[in-house]
């Protein structure tokens, strides 16, 4: 698997398509590589044309004299195999084909000589059909996509791998304006070679890595993936959405990447056999991936609220129950500390409800009392920011608060742009927040389960050394 590095940090890169037509994708994977943040070299592949944006263009990737370490392929798919097979005599191991027109459309005969023609040389293939990878630190980007018409995130430790290429330009655009941040973000399309379990088994031991998400359609080697994501279970989250959960979504899919999607049941059914976290939709995904990559686990399932909205208390105390989880019940000694601090009308019960003039001061006292609480596994902070006497110190609250904490704390905060600016303060720090109590509450769920999960499978690898 160490051949997949290739991908992600090469010291040099040939665009074969590369052109000085601006609407064309070989000429924005070229400014995007030239433009960006990548420090190695690029090489521009055109044989009807002498440089390109300042650069050397070489006819063919065997007039390069220099090492070549990755190569990026987007031309016409019949020419595809000729230039695969040029790579292969130049002795390069990693290529992403963009190009499509392959299975997906039925051209099953032209993607075997892509295959055959990769084994050959012992090539390393993301592709085709396929917007390739994007990997922010070391400045890889052959999403033909323009930066100006998609953002591109920080780097961080949440990697996404998916089939679809427009889900993922939409998932990368949609990051960078939330503020979440990338480790490593792969779109690998028809899997000619390069599939969804040689991905995970690549991000399960890349360090940089926290959380690994995908977006699948269908599984390329049903046993393979399984095998893969149980062996691993409990030491990386893996959280899927899976498309095609309808009869007529998996008709969908079996034009769009050539895949089979086979039944959502029988896909359900494995993904929890392998501890995968399902999600529902993409923003779901992104909930469980922030809570999974930012906070601490849980030692249990007791939940502490504090509010200064009645309403929003008692919404994310139905929505913490139905999850299966419990309200902490604070020890008396904690209690009275609060009483002594806070005025007397506050509710010092469960939830907490620092009332409508709540101020930063009285939120950092029932916050300060939660954390040494023993009878609290996790916080439900819910601050609504439209309250008189709250402002943006509250932030300054809220991180010192995560700072000291060894048990997670979710914020849940609902409003217009005042509020918005605020929580996107705390996401850019890495701090999780959420704008609806049920968000919040199947957040702390799954990060629950997956303590449990993870505590299990210690206790299993303990035993069986035993």
């Amino acid at each position: 698997m160490g051949s997949l590095d290739g991908f992600f940090v090469p010291k040099s890169i040939a665009i074969i398509g590369a052109s000085r037509d601006q609407s064309k994708i070989g000429h924005v994977v070229m400014r995007n590589m030239v433009e960006g943040d990548y420090k190695g070299k690029v090489f521009p592949v055109n044989p009807n044309t002498s440089q390109i944006l300042g650069l050397k263009c070489y006819p063919s990737v065997t007039k390069i004299r220099e090492r070549v370490d990755m190569a990026v392929i987007s031309i016409p798919a019949e020419l595809v195999p000729k230039a695969l097979e040029e790579c292969g005599r130049k002795g390069i191991k990693n290529v992403i084909i963009i190009t499509g027109g392959f299975k997906e459309i039925g051209n099953n005969e032209l993607e075997k000589k892509l295959i055959d023609i990769a084994k050959k040389h012992k090539i390393r293939v993301i592709g085709p059909n396929c917007l390739g990878v994007f990997d922010p630190d070391s400045g890889v980007d052959t999403v033909f996509l323009p930066r100006y018409k998609l953002a591109r995130p920080k780097g961080g430790d949440i990697s996404f791998i998916t089939q679809s290429g427009a889900v993922g330009s939409v998932v990368i655009d949609w990051m960078a304006r939330k503020g979440y941040k990338m480790s490593k973000f792969i779109s690998y399309g028809n899997a000619s070679d390069v599939d969804e379990a040689d991905l995970i088994e690549y991000l399960i031991n890349d360090k940089k890595t926290k959380v690994i998400c995908a977006y699948f359609e269908g599984v390329k080697e049903g046993r393979k993936f399984f095998e893969i994501t149980r062996k691993f279970a409990g030491k990386k989250p893996i959280i899927v959405l899976k498309g095609g959960t309808t009869s007529a979504g998996t008709k969908a899919v079996s034009s769009h990447t050539g895949s089979l999607a086979g039944s959502f049941e029988v896909y359900s059914a494995a993904f929890r056999q392998a501890g995968i976290i399902q999600a529902t939709d993409m923003e779901e995904l992104f909930d469980y991936a922030r809570t999974l990559s930012s906070l601490p686990k849980p030692k249990g399932h007791r939940v502490q609220i504090i509010t200064d909205g009645g309403g929003f208390g008692v919404l994310l105390t139905d929505n913490i129950i139905k999850d299966g989880l419990s309200l902490a019940t604070m020890t008396e000694e904690k209690v009275e500390e609060m009483r002594k601090k806070m005025p007397a009308y506050v509710v010092l019960k469960n939830p907490i409800d620092l009332t409508g003039d709540a101020d930063s001061e009285r939120y950092q006292y029932a916050i300060t009392a939660a954390i040494e609480d023993p009878n609290v596994d996790m916080i439900g902070l819910i601050v609504l920011l439209q309250v008189p006497r709250l402002g943006g110190e509250i932030v300054d609250t809220i991180i010192n608060a995560f700072k000291t904490s060894q048990k997670p704390i979710f914020v849940v905060s609902a409003g217009g742009d005042y509020t918005e600016v605020l929580k996107k303060t705390l996401e850019d720090i890495g701090i999780p927040t959420f704008s609806y109590p049920q968000s919040a509450a199947k957040a702390m769920k799954v990060l629950y389960e997956f303590g449990m999960e993870t505590k299990n499978d210690k206790k299993c690898k303990k035993n069986g050394k035993k």
